[in-house]
């Protein structure tokens, strides 16, 4: 049939569209509901496409839709409940979809928005391994231009919300939402319990007819023979097309199509962005990325990998019976045995692997980390089992899934070392970053996992004759062209083998495996290890020097009365305003996960205590830190790239300070701009007009002259003075005693004063009161700085 976009406009459509701009969503719905129930497919037919496009959005992303993934029940309760009851498995639209399944009506995708591996493959005249696009291909006769799928509603619909995850991507209201509450999330996770149910078997579609069933879609052949294609793909495409029967070619394969077909849908577009062949040429940092998943994509992902793992665990246990065997399993039940493997396995390894080389090196990455970390344990969601004892027992990792961690080893090896890398780049002291580490240790240290590993490891070493080219192919990925119940691979017990044609099947023959507990990556954790301790005595460091601040800080220099604030400069960095809690959590993060790294790599007391002492943090004798690693040179110091490691991830930095006139130094954000020039005109007339009289005070030897010494002199900048030309010539003229009105200009002391005469005006002492108690007790602060400071010394001229 052809495709809805030749046919023209109904009135149907056209009353539709004008509802979407004249009745509020609710009432659309509503009517959508009465349309879909009263008129026949031959009339729904037209509005479908249409329908479907407003709903998910369009391909280009200039058509939002209803926006599902911002549509959230908190912020919009009703559209919210109402859009999930309209697009749910036994909804309005779901009824729709099998009604015109029915028919079998065809509809017509564009195969330029399809991902970037599966379109070129389309292009090139090579008919992709996945079954999903055999049979619906649509060459135009003009040649490869608008290459088309030909899709049954079902497919249809699930490509378009599948799609719209990744379509409507830039989308600015997205950054405000939580993507696990939105409308978009809440369906996804209900199409997989009700298409991949864990428990019981797949509800049957509703029918239109009493009695009836809807049929599951039939074979169709292509517009063009795929004998057509391109010459050098000729014996590939034959041994395509002589193993190319349909998903429903076997009829027991028709209980469950729907099942494989959103599984297929949802894989595709969600993961088959990179093929092997584009996974190798993205190792190199020069070329540029064709597709950025976003942090909402990967939420989604680990929320269908979390699903598929309890799928694949509701597996019912084979009888031991002898008799029991000659019965069939299921449909349902051989896709369980199956789905992960040669489904999902590949495809997500890929996607790890490209989104562990280029994701930014900042707190985002814990949505692909745990989402890796749910991969790795399928254990958490294998159905609970009562407890054989009371006691308290580790949770350990049962023997009975070495055979998954033997079938998934550069899962856990490979991306292990990715994560290692990625790890030692990172400021460790951030307290979101010491938790990604920590998770990965602790899942990594579960008793039993690292044996079942090394394990693996060494089945993967062992020596072997010879395995035949691709033949280990065989074992991961479907018969070409064909569904997993066409013709299942004969059980292999070869537990080496196996392992063998997992590596192989992913990185080639040619590759050179990293062994996890090899010296090599041995070495990176032991780096990881130095660097934690690092990070740990950094954490401490500013935890220390907030302490000594806070403890420091006394009434008047909260008023900034202190003239010495005005000479130093701000020393520490970001960190300081995590706050003692967060650089708590940090330490106890980090603590936690060289505990669990010494457990997974045997690390001994000796190695924690050499790797201690060559920590590049180590405090001095005064206990402040040391300067960035340098080289000394005729120019003076030079960062080595150590150096700028240390600077560019907190751990170490330079101590500035501001060595010229404190009077002329750039107005600080706590200052009052126009104050600090009024000041600065009044402080410079009165140290002009009165400059010989405190010079002669200032020359005394008692009490009154230490006291105009130490308030009216700057000691540190004149020293600089006398050894530094520099300095000397930059303030030769104001560098004798004067007089400093700068700390009024603070917004501080300004509040401050007015506080103070608020106070005095509440207790009737009034504005002359109110001055007296000021200048009285500055005048006390004086002399008791004066004291301890100044001291008895004579002077120095």
């Amino acid at each position: 049939m052809a495709g809805p976009h030749l046919q023209q406009p109904s009135f149907l459509l056209a009353t539709l569209k004008a509802d979407c701009v004249n009745k509020p969503f609710a009432q659309r719905c509503r009517d959508l509901e009465t349309v879909i129930e009263e008129l026949p497919a031959k009339e729904l037919h037209g509005i479908f496409p249409w329908l479907v496009e407003s709903i998910f959005g369009s391909l280009d992303g200039i058509i939002v839709g209803w926006n599902l993934r911002c549509l959230q029940g908190r912020t919009n309760p009703n559209e919210y409940s109402v859009a999930l009851d309209f697009l749910d498995p036994s909804g309005p639209m779901m009824k729709l979809v099998y009604k015109l399944q029915a028919e079998e009506y065809r509809y017509d995708f564009p195969v330029s928005y399809l991902p970037g591996p599966v379109k070129a493959s389309i292009q090139e005249q090579v008919l992709p391994e996945c079954s999903l696009y055999h049979n619906k291909v649509q060459f135009p006769s003009s040649g490869g231009l608008g290459l088309n799928l030909a899709l049954n509603p079902f497919e249809y619909y699930m490509f378009y919300f599948a799609i719209s995850l990744i379509t409507q991507k830039n989308s600015p209201a997205t950054h405000h939402v939580s993507p696990s509450n939105s409308a978009y999330f809440i369906l996804v996770d209900t199409y997989l319990k009700c298409f991949l149910p864990t428990e019981g078997s797949v509800l049957p579609p509703p029918s239109s007819n009493p009695g009836g069933a809807i049929p599951s879609p039939t074979p169709r052949s292509p517009a063009v023979p795929f004998s057509s294609y391109g010459m050098h793909h000729t014996s590939l495409l034959k041994r395509h097309i002589a193993h190319q029967p349909s998903v429903n070619a076997d009829p027991a394969s028709q209980e469950i199509w729907r099942s494989e077909t959103l599984l297929q849908i949802f894989v595709e577009m969600w993961l088959h962005h990179y093929s092997l062949e584009m996974y190798q040429k993205m190792q190199s940092p020069h070329v540029k990325e064709s597709f950025k998943p976003t942090e909402e994509h990967v939420l989604v992902v680990r929320l269908l990998v979390k699903h598929l793992h309890a799928f694949s665990n509701s597996l019912k246990p084979e009888p031991l019976s002898p008799s029991a065997h000659s019965h069939t399993a299921s449909p349902l039940e051989e896709f369980k045995r199956v789905v992960i493997p040669r489904f999902v396995q590949e495809k997500l390894y890929i996607f790890l692997q490209h989104c562990f080389g280029h994701w930014p090196l900042d707190a985002s990455f814990r949505a692909v980390l745990e989402m890796w970390l749910s991969y790795l344990q399928p254990w958490r969601y294998a159905p609970e089992k009562p407890p054989q004892s009371t006691e308290p027992l580790p949770r350990s990792v049962s023997e009975k899934w070495a055979a998954f961690i033997q079938e998934n080893l550069l899962m856990y090896t490979k991306l292990f070392v990715g994560f290692l890398n990625r790890a030692l780049r990172t400021d460790l002291v951030s307290p979101k970053n010491a938790l990604m580490v920590f998770r990965v240790a602790k899942v990594f240290a579960q008793p039993n996992l690292a044996e079942m590993i090394l394990k693996g490891e060494q089945l993967f070493l062992e020596p072997e004759l010879v395995i035949p080219h691709r033949q280990h192919r065989l074992f991961m990925s479907p018969t070409l062209g064909g569904s997993f119940l066409s013709s299942r691979s004969p059980a292999v017990t070869d537990a080496s083998f196996k392992v063998k044609s997992h590596v192989y099947s992913l990185e080639g023959q040619d590759f050179q495996y990293k062994q996890m507990f090899g010296t090599e990556v041995r070495n990176l954790v032991l780096k990881l290890a130095q660097l934690i301790c690092q990070a740990q005595q950094t954490a401490k460091s500013i935890s220390d020097h907030s302490a000594e601040t806070m403890a420091s800080q006394s009434f008047f220099s909260w008023f900034r009365f202190t003239p010495s604030d005005m000479n130093g400069s701000y020393t520490g960095n970001d960190l300081d305003e995590i706050g003692q809690d967060s650089i708590k959590k940090t330490d106890e993060y980090l603590e936690k996960a060289l505990e669990y790294l010494c457990q997974i790599f045997k690390l001994s007391e000796a190695q924690l205590t050499q790797m201690m002492m060559k920590c590049g943090t180590a405090q001095d004798e005064n206990g402040k830190k040391q300067l960035p690693d340098c080289i000394a040179s005729e120019n003076g110091l030079i960062l080595t790239p150590l150096g700028r490691y240390q600077i560019i991830n907190g751990l170490r930095r330079f101590e500035l300070q501001y060595q010229g006139d404190t009077e002329l130094q750039p107005i600080r954000s706590y200052e009052n701009a126009a104050l600090v020039r009024l000041l600065f005109r009044l402080s410079s007339a009165l140290n002009e007009r009165f400059a010989d009289q405190m010079e002669v005070l200032c020359s005394r030897d008692d009490f009154v002259g230490r006291l105009c010494r130490y308030h009216l002199t700057n000691p540190q900048l004149i020293q600089k003075i006398r050894y530094s030309p520099v300095v000397r010539d930059r303030t030769s003229q104001n560098w004798g005693p004067r007089i400093s009105l700068r700390f009024l200009a603070s917004y501080r002391t300004l509040i401050s004063l007015l506080l103070i005469y608020f106070l005095a005006s509440w207790f009737y002492v009034g504005p002359v009161g109110c001055t007296f108690i000021i200048l009285t007790g500055y005048f006390l602060y004086a002399v008791i700085m004066t004291f301890f400071f100044e001291g008895w010394k004579p002077h120095e001229h």
